[in-house]
């Protein structure tokens, strides 16, 4: 069994975003020349997320808004964990709800995808450098 590690970064200018990154995730299983196995994608931070979904500008749309209503930004003063100075607590509670990986198949060496599926990196606490793990893992 093989395995190949790279990490993705990402610095959004707003504070939520969402991006599709399918196609640097086939890149990166692209060079592990890997065919057949699994590639493992995760947001190593804890106020951005990646997940599986139809790339629709709609539905985009639609999570921030219901996202937003499920954990308001503001006021910042109705978390507790913003008491510290942040001013963040929302986007911990949005990464919680979007999840923080996805584990897609790998097979004759490309992502397998069902229809419309698409991976892509949340950000809910932007405007500031981060990264994505890429772990494949195959033969």
């Amino acid at each position: 069994m093989k395995t190949y590690r790279e990490e993705l970064w990402f610095n959004t200018p707003t504070r939520r975003a969402f991006s599709n990154i399918s196609d640097q995730v086939q890149q990166v299983v692209d060079k592990s020349n890997i065919k057949e196995g699994l590639v493992l994608v995760n947001a190593m931070h804890i106020t951005a997320s990646v997940f599986i979904n139809d790339d629709e500008a709609g539905l985009h749309h639609d999570y921030d808004q219901w996202l937003e209503k499920l954990a308001p930004h503001e006021p910042v003063n109705q978390y507790h964990h913003n008491d510290t100075g942040e001013d963040n607590a929302d986007a911990h509670m949005k990464r919680q709800i979007m999840g923080r990986e996805v584990v897609v198949a790998i097979t004759k060496g490309k992502l397998d995808f069902g229809p419309w599926e698409q991976i892509f990196y949340g950000e809910f606490d932007g405007r500031r450098r981060k990264r994505v793990l890429v772990k494949v893992i195959g033969e």
